[in-house]
């Protein structure tokens, strides 16, 4: 067997930069028009409900391609492949930002994102591709950084973009880094030495797949936009995931050449990986959507500055990546800095759900570094200890499942912390209420004192009532509102708990300490 060979210098230093930008843009892309999409609406002419299927339609192609990767790079090459992928995710970019209609732009993001769900599983493949194992760490401690600075970015951009200019440039920014993206991928990138081609296309595989993950993503995200399994469509695509996941599941384990290698399960470290994985997207993914709701709706912040405040977390980050980086090499055990991130993780949570309407930059500012710091000690070691020992085609196929795992994840946190907003909100509006009473002396002392406010600036009795009872209403959903975040914290606190001993149940091998 000959021995791989590795890029290196200024041809390593293109290829990793190359997979890291690109891996970057997607994650971005992901959330950077969540702050737009108001202004989105206006201006082509829809409701603020429809314009959400243009989140959707982009998180559904997505999760169908993620796990299609490795195949598809197989079949294409590596080369052409990627390289296509970026021209693809380019294209759909420009064409989303001159698009003038809803329809154009739901067609156009969900084109966007066939491109985009190539792009993070085939990065992460050619990263750990272009080093020998020993000397992987480093990169991939990068790429775990992109991972975290992706989604928490995302708002803060598109967010500034907006305010400075127009919804239209979240779409445009992305086209200059596609271009030199597209060229450096062309002229760099190698295809992988293992591919050996398709004989055989596993359609339906696919078939089932796109029928499963396509149904699941859609009712993950718009769920509670049809009332849940109150609406038809909700109970038809839930029985689509099923019929669609038994089918793919006995597909794939009789098919000569699947679409997905769901044998890689049958590897135990790879599978509670797989499921960690699942749950950082969760916790990652979720809190980032928590955090901005609670700043901008409670605490009265702008979209810029919600985004400002989770910057810092991304130095911390950052510092914790470069610990876990060095100390594994010199032979620390990952599994605890994995363990003590999910641990920080819940601690941060913890503290968030301890705040209150009176939070303000300063009370924020340590549990949100905190909370970078954490996913700094979690992010690499997850990453390696799942596709450890695995290569050539099994680690594309690796990545794919893994990466998957990790953007089904994000779409189960958020779906199901709204369930929970959704349920908590009328349950503490309903205890609030119930003390609210003209027998209660604090609720009358209050009411008079609003009465005697709105009298002196010229209303009539009635008429300084209905001022006082206005005001005390929307006191009481602004805390209403900030309890019902808080709790959703509380809930992100417990799971990242209670998954803590499945780290330790991961195998480590110590013939990878290079990389791990």
């Amino acid at each position: 067997m000959e021995e791989q060979e590795y890029p290196i210098g200024f041809e390593r230093v293109v290829i990793v930069v190359t997979a890291i930008t690109v891996s970057l843009l997607q994650l971005i892309d992901s959330t950077i028009i969540n702050v737009a999409l108001r202004q989105m609406a206006g201006s082509l002419g829809t409701s603020t409900i429809d314009i959400a299927w243009v989140v959707t339609s982009y998180a559904i192609s997505n999760v169908i391609v993620i796990p299609l990767s490795g195949m598809l790079s197989n079949l294409f090459g590596r080369k052409r492949y990627f390289t296509g992928s970026i021209v693809i995710f380019t294209l759909g970019s420009l064409m989303c930002g001159l698009s003038q209609s809803l329809g154009e732009m739901i067609f156009w993001r969900f084109i966007q994102g066939i491109g985009g769900g190539a792009l993070m599983a085939t990065s992460q493949t050619i990263i750990m591709e272009a080093f020998p194992p020993a000397k992987v760490a480093l990169a991939m401690s990068l790429y775990g950084m992109a991972i975290t600075l992706g989604p928490a970015f995302g708002p803060f951009l598109g967010g500034f973009l907006t305010d400075n200019y127009s919804w239209h440039w979240a779409f445009f920014i992305n086209i200059p880094f596609g271009i030199a993206a597209t060229i450096s991928s062309w002229f760099f990138i190698k295809n992988a030495s293992h591919e050996t081609g398709i004989k055989s296309m596993d359609w339906l595989g696919i078939l089932w797949l796109v029928m499963a993950v396509g149904s699941l993503q859609f009712v993950l995200e718009e769920g509670s936009r049809y009332d849940w399994f109150e609406s038809n469509i909700i109970r038809i695509l839930s029985v689509l995931i099923v019929l669609g996941g038994v089918l793919f599941i006995h597909r794939e384990s009789n098919v000569k050449e699947p679409a997905v290698d769901i044998f890689l399960f049958k590897n135990y470290t790879f599978a509670i990986g797989a499921f960690l994985t699942f749950v950082l997207g969760s916790i990652l993914v979720g809190a980032i959507y928590l955090f901005p709701l609670f700043t901008q709706i409670d605490l009265g912040w702008t979209a810029q500055l919600s985004g400002l405040s989770i910057m810092p977390g991304v130095f911390m980050t950052t510092v914790a990546i470069g610990i876990v980086q060095r100390t594994t090499q010199k032979g620390v055990n990952p599994k605890i800095y994995a363990a003590a991130g999910f641990a920080l993780t819940a601690v941060f949570a913890f503290w968030m759900s301890r705040q209150s309407v009176f939070s303000n930059w300063n009370s924020l500012f340590a549990p949100m570094l905190l909370r970078g710091f954490g996913l700094g000690l979690m992010m690499y070691p997850i990453l390696m200890l799942s596709v450890q020992g695995l290569s050539g085609y099994k680690l594309a196929q690796g990545n794919g499942i893994t990466n998957m795992a990790r953007q089904l994840g994000a779409a189960v946190g958020v779906a199901l912390l709204n369930v929970r907003i959704t349920h908590t909100s009328a349950q503490f509006r309903s205890d609030m209420v119930s003390h609210l009473t003209l027998s209660d002396p604090a609720t009358s002392d209050r009411i008079n004192a609003l009465n005697i406010m709105a009298g002196s600036n010229g209303f009539s009795p009635d008429q300084a009532q209905a001022v006082s009872y206005g005001i005390l209403n929307l006191s009481v959903t602004r805390q209403v509102s900030a309890l019902t975040y808080l709790d959703a914290f509380l809930v992100i606190a417990i799971v990242s708990l209670l998954v803590i001993p499945l780290v330790f149940f991961m195998n480590r091998k110590k013939s990878l300490s290079g990389q791990v």
